[in-house]
């Protein structure tokens, strides 16, 4: 549903807030109704314009395009027309303009509160659903004028505070006595799976064996929506409850609330089944703890294989061996980083900021130098990232970081490794600057072997399918790796 209220000429406060309100209820008129459902304005040059619209959402709708703004001429829409300038009300077949369709069309004025047309309702059903409508009988078809009027009219309260309706909803009306005098086959089936298998019509709500009594009661004393949970035996069911109000007047002219000629007749029952849905929720939450919970495992246990290593290089004579072995704690806690953001998080999508802040973290903690004063600065936006990405993305800024460390600042004691990462919409660029010693003159990232600018190059072309360039400049070194962005929820 869409509305375009606040940019309307010539509104009073008053009018502004009834159409406001009015395009809220859209939605659900539309769903009940099943049809759609359009507000037009008249502007002053004399066109009307669509300025609210909504869409059934359990039937293809008439209008699959959006008719936000669109003018319309008197020609176009002669029953708008009609509604808009004199105030008529009126219903029938309307061939729609341009399209091999014909559709059951009712228009309604809506009045404002000094007895002007302020604005025109098109209820726009297709041949079938009206036909439909027709076969439940006059019980049901009266029931849902009767709620179209209270929307138009602006007595219905608490619509909005109703869940939307789907297509296996049953249907129920009942009188004030709260007897019912229509029940639809899906209500009819619901009833039946609870065990209730006779006749629904002519029976009392309170005969049924389902605690939802009160919510019938509810709606008829206070003449408001209202949506309640109930457990239905072994069954969960939603109930919505809308209450049904006649007029003596065949269509007022003033808002009702100036009005005072409404009474209560009965209320309209939406009943959902809902127990399916909850099973598959309740499932899908035991999973994701499941899940989230073998990440917490796993991130423990390559938090445990780190400090194994590290008791490892410190029993070792050689320093290569050591050097070896605290690059590969490095690189294993740089994986465990993403399985904690996994083990706390439901979503599939990583934010690479706060991964970078954790690894620059683990590395002022683990790594740099305590006797030099080297700063690790990030900046840049927060970019989630899903999961495949941001793991490749976690070595390589690891990997980088570490470069800078080991081969920029061997006799330098000051220095600043700079992670600055960027967001274009299309492509991620991941940018790692130092000032250190820079890069030797031969030197040709092409021929180089090392183990870390491997790693980098191959998760920069191979997973991120981006590129890899390292090049010296006149103090330091700068790392750039440019990749696509995957859509988010992807592997």
């Amino acid at each position: 549903m869409d509305s375009v209220v606040q940019e309307l000429e010539n509104l009073t406060k008053q009018d502004a807030a009834f159409l406001e309100r009015l395009a809220g209820d859209l939605p659900f008129l539309a769903d009940l109704s099943l049809a759609d459902v359009a507000v037009y304005y008249l502007r002053p040059s004399g066109e009307a314009t669509v300025i609210a619209q909504a869409r059934p959402n359990s039937i293809m709708p008439i209008h699959t395009e959006a008719l936000i703004g669109r003018p319309i001429a008197a020609e176009d829409d002669p029953a708008v027309f009609r509604a808009l300038t004199a105030g008529q009300r009126s219903n029938g077949q309307r061939a729609l303009p341009g399209r091999d369709i014909t559709v059951f069309q009712e228009v309604w004025p809506v009045w404002a509160a000094d007895g002007r047309a302020l604005a025109a309702v098109s209820i726009e059903t297709s041949l079938i659903e009206r036909e439909r409508h027709l076969r439940r009988g006059k019980v049901f078809p009266q029931a849902l004028k009767r709620v179209q009027e209270a929307v138009l009219t602006g007595i219905l309260r608490g619509l909005d505070r109703l869940t939307p309706i789907g297509e296996h909803d049953g249907v129920i009306v009942i009188d004030t006595e709260n007897r019912i005098q229509f029940a639809s086959a899906i209500a009819t089936n619901l009833y039946g799976k609870i065990g209730y298998t006779g006749e629904l019509l002519k029976r009392r709500l309170e005969d049924l064996g389902v605690d939802d009594h009160g919510l019938a009661l509810q709606v008829l004393e206070k003449g408001e929506c209202l949506e309640v949970e109930i457990k239905a035996h072994d069954r969960i069911w939603i109930k919505k409850g809308i209450p049904l109000f006649s007029t003596t007047r065949r269509w007022p002219r003033l808002l009702p609330a100036q009005d005072g000629r409404w009474t209560l007749s009965g209320a309209l029952l939406i009943v959902s089944d809902v127990t399916e849905q909850r099973r598959q929720a309740e499932e899908l939450q035991i999973k994701v703890t499941m899940i989230r919970e073998i990440h917490h495992r796993v991130k423990n246990n390559l938090q445990t294989i780190a400090s194994l290593l590290r008791m490892q290089a410190r029993r070792s004579d050689s320093d290569q061996v050591r050097q070896a072995l605290q690059e590969g704690v490095s690189r294993i806690l740089s994986v465990a980083v993403i399985h904690e953001f996994l083990a706390h998080q439901d979503d599939r999508v990583i934010n690479i900021r706060e991964v970078s802040q954790r690894i620059m973290a683990q590395f002022g903690e683990g790594v740099l130098d305590q006797q030099k004063k080297i700063r690790l600065r990030l900046s840049g936006p927060s970019i989630s990232l899903p999961t495949q990405q941001a793991t490749a993305c976690a070595l390589i800024i690891n990997e980088l970081i570490q470069n800078a460390l080991e081969h920029g600042y061997g006799d330098k004691q000051v220095g600043t490794v700079s992670v600055k990462l960027e967001d274009d919409g299309s492509k991620v660029i991941i940018t790692v600057d130092d000032d250190g010693a820079g890069l030797p003159e031969t030197f040709d990232l092409a021929q180089r072997n090392t183990m870390g600018l491997q790693i980098i190059t191959s998760l920069a072309q191979n997973e991120l399918k981006g590129t890899f360039e390292l090049t010296g400049r006149d103090n330091g070194v700068s790392a750039v790796v440019t990749f696509p962005k995957l859509a988010q929820g992807g592997p």
